[in-house]
């Protein structure tokens, strides 16, 4: 099933499951009790939102090798682990802006988990049964901002940093699909997720046992190699074909006139 999020021709925000080439009205908590209203509208008519008003946003760093034998035996004790800010999202066909003062930053195509169910202390066995479902996040990133000491949190956390969707899809099986790029049309990324250093039942189980992960939490696994940095003008379609395309362009930031 895939859920959206979208506007019509007013300012509405509103919830829907998409259903081919429609998407059906629906009200009432995506991750609890939910009814359709009867109302439904062509995919053509809406303009499509981040699916999701995420509680909080989790990545990890640097999980993907380019090829199995690479993986290594001995996995790291304590993953790279990374927060960005809710206010860094934004939806499909939606402007990247480059922060003022530098010309490029980098795209990172990824698997997001949405967590459905409000977890803790809960094993790798088990931990698949509280995820919602997955969608598409592309993790800019402004590595100029990074501290020399290896601190992220500015280089991640721009507003529009964090693109999702175009939908959640909640039938899939997150070991089967690849992860993919296309910067101005032209293949970057292309990598199955069985590629992943620290594995998704892994990550979250992991993160279970630092923290209580909530309904809306989204947890961006990492992205293939072949991230590179962009500019003015370019056009990134983050794609995992079974829940869909996320296009974005890169804009310049606005610089504000000075007064005298």
């Amino acid at each position: 099933m895939k859920f959206a999020r979208f506007k019509v021709k007013d300012s509405s925000i509103y919830k829907g499951v998409m259903i081919e080439d429609k998407v059906k009205e629906i009200k009432g908590n995506i991750f609890g009790d939910w009814e359709y209203t009867g109302k439904e509208f062509s995919v053509d008519e809406v303009k499509l939102l981040a699916p999701l008003e995420p509680n909080q946003i989790i990545g990890i760093g640097a999980n993907y090798v380019t090829k199995i034998a690479d993986i290594p035996s001995v996995l790291p004790e304590i993953p790279v682990f990374f927060f960005k800010p809710v206010s860094s999202v934004i939806g499909p066909e939606e402007e990247i802006v480059i922060p003022e003062g530098i010309d490029q930053v980098k795209f990172e195509s990824e698997l997001a988990v949405v967590i459905g169910k409000e977890a803790k202390n809960v094993s790798e066995s088990e931990i698949l049964d509280y995820v919602f479902g997955y969608t598409v996040g592309n993790d800019v990133t402004a590595p100029q901002f990074f501290h020399q000491d290896g601190h992220w949190t500015i280089g991640k956390s721009f507003d529009t940093f964090t693109p999702l969707g175009p939908v959640i899809e909640t039938e899939l099986d997150p070991f089967t699909v690849k992860v993919e790029a296309r910067l101005n049309d032209i293949e970057k990324q292309n990598s199955e997720t069985e590629l992943m250093i620290i594995p998704i039942r892994k990550m979250l189980s992991y993160l279970t046992k630092v923290m209580t992960l909530k309904p809306g939490d989204v947890i961006l696994t990492g992205s293939p190699v072949g991230a590179e940095l962009v500019g003015v003008g370019d056009v990134i379609n983050c794609e995992i074909k079974e829940i869909g395309s996320l296009r974005n362009t890169f804009i310049a930031a606005k610089v504000e006139a000075k007064t005298r």
